[in-house]
Formats: structure tokens, sequence, C-alpha cells
């Protein structure tokens, strides 16, 4: 019989992690390990994508803000800079909670862009996702939205675009009209989604003498909701000491009546008789922040009737992302 000749096995091309394209998760990994892409070089791609970043405004101008645009206000738009500049052709960058058709972003035909705040996103890094999202809108063709898709892992945040030392100021609208520069040009379909869009929005106004602190008008009751930068564990210690001292109101026939949590920030929330407006409680808010200065100053341990009242607070806590 002839001699079996001894079988060698080729070797594999070595490929750098940098190399590796991304394949679909069922595929064999191209790194040739002979595993498939999800359980090989997958893995920290789709962990990545997949991990809650729970502060994903953070260290960026207005943080409060941006949270308060995002989870509690209808209406409001506001100018953003960017780190390098406004590229060519595109006059001005805005930032806007809805967009018409719930388009996550916009290239006017003007070319200026409008990025949507309030959309449904892919992966658990929103600054991520919205930085994709605005750097497609600056590369559109002008008169075009622009729709979402799963952010690459690696890609830009907020931070990186933005410039962390630009102005972030916002403008509460009554409506959505900032949608159309002309709504007598506007498509039918933006006209309806225009209609329907001011038809639900609460009114709303954002106070001048404290940050972050915006006033709403509802049928039954007109409510105080205010995005606080402070730790939620310190925070609630100081809002128990101030309520457990009858000293949480902002004035007669107002009640701080619990809390939201939204993108790892804490808003507490008061209830105003439907009387009181926006400009009734400027006041009111600020001697409240004079007071809550001095409550998270101090590290006393609570009372009783402080821990009573924190756990009544604590249990008052609604989740909003």
């Amino acid at each position: 019989m002839a001699k079996k000749r001894p079988q060698t096995k080729a070797k594999r091309p070595q490929i750098t992690d940098g190399e590796i394209p991304v394949v679909g998760a069922r595929e064999p990994c191209p790194c040739g390990s002979g595993r498939r892409y999800k359980a090989c070089h997958g893995r920290a791609a789709a962990h990545a994508v997949t991990e809650l970043v729970h502060r994903p405004f953070e260290g960026l101008p207005g943080e409060c803000d941006w949270v308060a645009l995002r989870e509690l206000v209808p209406a409001a738009t506001a100018g953003l800079t960017l780190k390098d500049g406004l590229p060519e052709g595109v006059p001005a960058v805005t930032l806007a909670t809805v967009l018409p058709m719930a388009w996550p972003a916009l290239r006017r035909d003007d070319g200026s862009v409008l990025l949507g705040l309030q959309n449904d996103t892919s992966s658990g890094d929103l600054s991520r996702d919205l930085a994709d999202i605005l750097q497609r809108a600056l590369e559109a063709e002008p008169g075009t939205p622009v729709q979402g898709r799963r952010a690459p892992a690696d890609g830009p945040r907020l931070q990186d675009l933005l410039d962390p030392k630009g102005a972030f100021e916002p403008e509460v609208h009554s409506g959505f009209e900032f949608w159309v520069p002309d709504p007598a040009g506007a498509t039918p379909e933006v006209t309806a989604s225009l209609e329907r869009a001011n038809a639900a929005a609460i009114p709303t106004v954002k106070l001048q003498g404290v940050d972050a602190a915006y006033w709403c008008e509802t049928p039954e009751k007109n409510h105080l909701r205010w995005v606080m930068p402070h730790p939620e564990e310190q925070l609630l210690d100081a809002l128990a000491r101030l309520h457990a001292a009858g000293r949480s109101s902002l004035g007669e026939g107002t009640r701080l009546v619990g809390s939201f949590r939204a993108h790892g920030l804490t808003v507490p929330v008061w209830d105003l008789p439907s009387g009181v407006k926006a400009e009734d409680v400027e006041k009111p808010a600020a001697e409240f922040a004079e007071r809550l200065a001095t409550a998270l100053a101090s590290d006393a341990p609570l009372t009783p009737d402080e821990r009573r009242a924190r756990g009544g607070l604590t249990n008052r806590q609604v989740t909003l992302s």
C-alpha cells in the first residue's frame, strides 16, 4: 500500500481585532476561531450596545434641562454648539423635543438640522444613539428626514460632538409651529401631525429664577417638576428634613408629592392649585432653593420624623427611565 501522506492544516491568517468586520451574529467569526461571531468578537460589541448608561447626558451643559426636554416638556427647542463648528452648508443645529412624523432628525431645505430628543433608541446609551443620528443629519441631503438605526458600538457620543462650553438655553413653545418655517407650504402629512401634536401638548413654562424647573397645567391641578443634579440619596435626605419641618411647600395650597427618576437624576414634583401660574411660584421656588441648599449641607443623622418623611417620599418615586 502506498504510504499515507501526513495531513497538514494550513495556518489561518492572523487578523487583528481592529481588522475584524461585523457579520451576522450566527455567522462564523472572521477572526478564524471557528466560533460564531456572537460568541467571539461580537460579544463585546453586543455588550456595548445593550449596556445601560444611567446618566447619558452627564458632562453636557445643562444636563438637567436635557432630562426635562427628554421626559417632561412637550414642545421646546435649544440651539446646539458643535466642538468643531458648523459644517459648510449647515447654518444651525437645533435640538427639539419632538419632530413631525416622529422623525429622529431632519435636514431642512436651508441646510439647518433639527435633532429630535423624544424618540425610541436601539441601544442602552441614549447619548451614542443621538450622536449617530446627528452625524448622519449633518451629511443628509437638504429637505430630507433621517431615520433611526442601531448606532455603532464604538461610535461617538454627544459629549464627543458638542462643545462643553457652549450654552444650552431651552426655549419652551406653546405648540409645534417651529417644525415648519412656512406652515402654509407644509405637506398634508406634516400638517396633520402638527395638529395632533398641538392638541396633545400640555401648557408648560420654564421658570427663570432657578435651573431646570418647569411649571405645567393640567385639567385638575397644576404641577412644578424640578430636575435636580444632586446625588439621589443626599437629595432625598435633604427633602425629608424640609418635609418633616413643614418647609417643603412652595406656598399656600402647594405640596411636595413625590419625585421622578429620569436618566440618573431625581425630579421632585409639587402639586399646585389650578389658579397658581408659573410666575406665582418664581419667588417661592427661589426661596425653596435656599432652604434646600442648607439642608443638603447638613450631615446630621435623620431624626425619627425625618426618616418617616423620607420613607414616604421614597414610596412616591416613579422611574421614568
